[in-house]
C-alpha cells in the first residue's frame, strides 16, 4: 500500500501549482488526497484535482447532503490525519500559517492539522510584505520548532508586481521535501558536536559600504538542520542572512571574516565535525575610515588587504576531527577543490559550480561532486536539504 498524502491547499494565485504538485507526488507512487480552503475554490476548481488524483476532493468541514453525510463529515478531519502519513500545505497563505501557529481551526484543513501527529511540510507563497512581516516571521517560526519542515518561498516577480520573495517553490522541491519527511531519520550523530558556518561575510569599506558575495547561507542552513536531525549537537556560526534559525541550533552571529574566525576558534576545542560552508570574503580593508567616503569626480583605488584563511587554520589544528570544506568555483571545478583537500588538509572538500543557472549561491538547488582522499562521489541536482543529507551520510562514513 503506497503512502498516503494530504495536501492541503491554500488561496492564492499560486494554487494552480499544487496541481503539479498533487501529479509529482503521485509519480512518486503517492496516493493524494486534497483539501482545499474556501478560498482556494476561488483559484482552482475541485474538479481539476479530483481528475488528476483519482480521489474525492475535501473542501467543507459538514457536508451539505444528509443526516447521515453530515454524521460522518463531523469526523473526517480525524480520518484524514489518522490515515495519512504526511501533511503537505502548498500553497501556505499567511492566514494558513497563523492559524497553525495559534491553533486555530475553523475549516477541514485547519482541524486536519491539529488532529495530525504525522511530518508536516509548509510551502508558503504570500506577498513580500506578507512574509517579512514580523508576524508571519515569528509565526513561520513557530512551526519551525515544531518540527515542522518550511521549504522557503523562491524570489522573483510575483503576481502583485512586487519582486523579491514569496513565490511557491517549485512543485519538484516541495515534493522532494515530502520525500524527506517520510523518510526514518537515522540518529547517527548522536554524541557528535558539528561546528557549521554559513553565508557571506561583510568587510567595510567606510561606515556605510562594504564588499559581501551572493551567499544566501540556505546550505549551510540546510546542513545544521540536517546534522540536529541525526542528533548531533550543533553550532552554526552565521554571516547575514535572512533565513530562520533551525530548530535546536545554537547559532552565533558575526559580521565580518575577523568576526566568523574568532567565533570558530573560539569553539573548534569543543567541536567533533568541522563544515565550512560559508562564503568567507576573500578580501577586507584593513584600515576602514570612521567617516563616509565622500564621492569625487576622481578615480578611487582601494588597498585591500587578504582576509584570515579560517579553513587552512582549521586543518592545522583539527587534530582527529573531520574536517569539511567548500569550493565555489567557476572552471576547474573538481581540480580545484582536490587542490584545496590537499592544501587545507581537509577530509572532504564540496565542490560546486557556481556559474551554473538554477544552482549554488541564492538558489534552492545545488549539484556537487564530494571531492575525498579515496575518491569522488557526485551528487545530481536537488533541493539543497537533499544534498545536505548526502553529505552528511558521507560524513558518517569517514567517522567510522
Amino acid at each position: 500500500m503506497s503512502d498516503r498524502v494530504a495536501l492541503g491547499v491554500g488561496g492564492g494565485i499560486a494554487a494552480y501549482k499544487a496541481a503539479e504538485l498533487a501529479r509529482a507526488l503521485m509519480e512518486r507512487g503517492y496516493s493524494v488526497q486534497v483539501i482545499m480552503t474556501r478560498a482556494a475554490e476561488e483559484f482552482v476548481r475541485p474538479l481539476t484535482f479530483a481528475a488528476l488524483t483519482g480521489h474525492k476532493v475535501i473542501t467543507n468541514l459538514f457536508a451539505t447532503g444528509g443526516a447521515e453525510d453530515t454524521l460522518s463529515s463531523a469526523i473526517e478531519h480525524i480520518r484524514v490525519a489518522q490515515d495519512s502519513q504526511v501533511l503537505v500545505v502548498a500553497p501556505a497563505t499567511a492566514d494558513l500559517i497563523a492559524k497553525f501557529a495559534h491553533g486555530l481551526a475553523d475549516d477541514f484543513l485547519s482541524t486536519t492539522y491539529l488532529a495530525f501527529t504525522g511530518p508536516v511540510v509548509v510551502a508558503p507563497a504570500m506577498n513580500t510584505n506578507m512574509w517579512n512581516h514580523p508576524a508571519t516571521r515569528a509565526n513561520v517560526r513557530t512551526l519551525r520548532e515544531r518540527g515542522h519542515v518550511i521549504v522557503e518561498p523562491g524570489s522573483g516577480p510575483l503576481a502583485c508586481g512586487m519582486v523579491g520573495p514569496g513565490r511557491l517553490p517549485e512543485p519538484e522541491l516541495i515534493a522532494a521535501a515530502v520525500m524527506r519527511a517520510l523518510e526514518p531519520v537515522k540518529q547517527d550523530l548522536n554524541g557528535e558536536t558539528v561546528l557549521i558556518t554559513a553565508g557571506p561575510t561583510q568587510e567595510p569599506l567606510d561606515p556605510v559600504r562594504y564588499i559581501t558575495n551572493r551567499s544566501s547561507g540556505k546550505m549551510g542552513y540546510a546542513l545544521a538542520a540536517d546534522a540536529k536531525a541525526r542528533g548531533a549537537r550543533v553550532i552554526l556560526v552565521s554571516g547575514p542572512v535572512a533565513i530562520s534559525e533551525p530548530a535546536g541550533v545554537e547559532v552565533v552571529r558575526v559580521r565580518t571574516a575577523l568576526e566568523m574566525r574568532q567565533a570558530v576558534m573560539d569553539r573548534l576545542d569543543e567541536s567533533t565535525i568541522i563544515v565550512k560552508s560559508a562564503a568567507v570574503a576573500d578580501y577586507h580593508r584593513a584600515e576602514v575610515p570612521q567617516q563616509k567616503v565622500k564621492k569625487t569626480s576622481t578615480r578611487l583605488t582601494l588597498d585591500l588587504d587578504p582576509t584570515p584563511d579560517i579553513l587552512a587554520e582549521c586543518g592545522r589544528r583539527k587534530g582527529n576531527r573531520l574536517l569539511i570544506g567548500f569550493a565555489a568555483e567557476t572552471e576547474n571545478v573538481v581540480d580545484y577543490a582536490r587542490r584545496k583537500l590537499e592544501v587545507k588538509n581537509c577530509d572532504m572538500v564540496v565542490a560546486n559550480n557556481v556559474a551554473q543557472a538554477g544552482t549554488g549561491f541564492d538558489a534552492n538547488e545545488n549539484e556537487v561532486t564530494l571531492v575525498m582522499r579515496n575518491g569522488e562521489v557526485p551528487v545530481a541536482r536537488a533541493p539543497k536539504s537533499a544534498i545536505a543529507h548526502r553529505i552528511f551520510d558521507e560524513i558518517v562514513k569517514l567517522k567510522k
